[in-house]
């Protein structure tokens, strides 16, 4: 596990292993999640809708959305 020091400047430096793990080159944006006491840092999609497209795949049954569909 890496350890990172705050500067005076409130600025970290991304440990290698991470930057690695993340693909991150410079200028890369990343989110920045708090959960209480933990700190969450994901690399920001290029396309927020390619980043979010197939997530509700597998959701409802088979044939599901076509008999709600056919219902209205």
């Amino acid at each position: 596990m890496a350890e990172v020091t705050v500067s005076s400047k409130n600025q970290i430096v991304v440990p290698r292993d991470a930057r690695e793990a993340l693909r991150l080159k410079p200028g890369a944006k990343l989110q920045v999640v708090v959960r209480g006491n933990t700190v969450i840092l994901f690399r920001k999609p290029a396309s927020a809708a390619r980043a979010l497209a197939g997530l509700g795949r597998g959701a409802y049954p088979r044939r599901y959305l076509d008999q709600e569909r056919k219902s209205w």
